[in-house]
């Protein structure tokens, strides 16, 4: 067991707020924190012994010890990455691709010799990349392609007639070849024709808000305002207009499988994955975006993604989890009282992090304390460890594999 020392990425789209108040450091930060990364992925990885020891160092020195039954399945790597997240800003509109097509795109980027951390760089590793978010507050997403005849009726509450020739295209093919038609000639667009495009939207959407009569599009015209303010000449904006637009409660989580096109709006949450850092960008972000990659993950055809509670935990009790079809990640959650002792579920290599009240936690004999914002790696080594909270309760979340 080992008290994790965590890094802060500091994009522009974070928080001067969150982090600083979960790790109780000064407010606000001297810079937007958006993420912390609790894991191995080399990039930013967490460290041990008071922040010298890299930890996939540490788990590649007794894979067997840190991995447990998982390390020849995983090839002795950490199979997930654990980050806290903080959007004070939308990020970009992105997909992550198939653990087939992170494959083919690594070898072919690698033959082409592009290197590992060029900014044209698609494919970082080989790697997929599914995703869960959980709120840890309320938060907002753009989370894949709304069904067709949806977004035509939202097209038609805009009543743009500067959008009226696309409204009409995908009207007449409410399909995912329609969805896949329009997205990717908005995404094509000249800047001169954006150039008049997205104002056209900007004003759409305040005479949308202005009538209120169409009361459930509020949410999407608001959104719109918001992009097309940050990101005038971003064809970002209208691909957007084909997302559906989901707000989660605290405790509720979104999964995202690959090609699903998503962009998180605001909020705080809990954010888990496969250890992989592939993402293929569609907008919103001045970043490297390259279409036809895009194009080949992307997936027209995916219902509207469930927004899912956490269930009981039949084999853990006071916990419970967040089930999700892959086998490298499993997120599970429990809100105690105080003074409660709860078993630590688990056979491989996780990762414990306290974000409310405080706790300890023991392994063989050796307790370590876990207040506000601190976490604790498990390996397979610590079987039979045991959570004990403080007074005032605590609400911690264990990532670790599924198998």
């Amino acid at each position: 067991m080992e008290l994790l020392e965590n890094p802060i990425r500091t994009y522009a789209w974070g928080s001067r707020t969150v982090i600083a108040e979960l790790l109780g450091e000064p407010v606000p930060s001297p810079h937007p924190q958006a993420e912390l990364w609790l894991g191995a992925h080399p990039a930013a990885p967490s460290t041990v012994a008071g922040g010298t020891r890299p930890l996939h160092e540490l788990i590649a020195a007794d894979p067997v010890a840190a991995l447990g039954p998982g390390r020849d399945r995983w090839e002795g790597r950490l199979p997930f990455l654990l980050k806290v997240l903080a959007a004070e800003e939308p990020l970009s509109l992105q997909a992550h691709p198939s653990l087939e097509q992170a494959r083919e795109g690594w070898e072919r980027e690698n033959a082409a010799g592009i290197a590992v951390d060029a900014p044209d760089r698609n494919y970082r590793d080989a790697h997929h990349k599914p995703e869960l978010i959980c709120a840890l507050t309320e938060f907002v997403a753009l989370v894949g392609f709304r069904e067709p005849a949806r977004t035509v009726e939202l097209l038609r509450a805009l009543d743009v007639p500067e959008l009226a020739a696309y409204t009409e295209l995908l009207a007449g093919q409410p399909c995912p070849d329609g969805l896949r038609a329009l997205f990717t000639t908005w995404i094509t667009l000249p800047q001169s024709v954006l150039d008049g495009l997205v104002p056209a939207l900007q004003d759409g959407a305040v005479r949308l808000l202005e009538r209120g009569t169409a009361q459930e599009w509020t949410g999407e015209a608001k959104t719109a305002l918001d992009l097309s303010e940050r990101y005038p000449d971003d064809a970002g904006v209208l691909a957007a207009l084909l997302l559906n637009r989901i707000t989660l409660a605290p405790g509720e989580a979104l999964y995202l499988p690959a090609g699903n096109l998503h962009a998180y709006l605001s909020g705080a949450g809990i954010e888990v994955m496969a250890n992989s850092d592939n993402v293929l960008r569609g907008g919103l972000t001045p970043k490297h975006v390259d279409v036809p990659e895009l194009l080949r993950v992307l997936d027209f055809t995916a219902p509207p993604p469930p927004v899912r509670a956490p269930v009981p935990d039949p084999g853990a009790d006071g916990w419970h989890r967040y089930d999700v079809p892959v086998e490298e990640f499993l997120l599970r959650r429990a809100v105690t009282d105080g003074r409660d002792k709860l078993d630590v579920p688990g056979t491989g290599a996780r990762i414990l992090l306290c974000v409310d009240g405080d706790a300890a936690v023991d392994a063989g004999g050796v307790t370590v304390e876990l207040p506000r914002g601190r976490a604790v790696f498990l390996s397979a080594a610590d079987s039979g460890a045991v959570l004990t909270t403080g007074e005032e309760g605590a609400t911690v979340f264990l990532s670790g594999d599924a198998l």
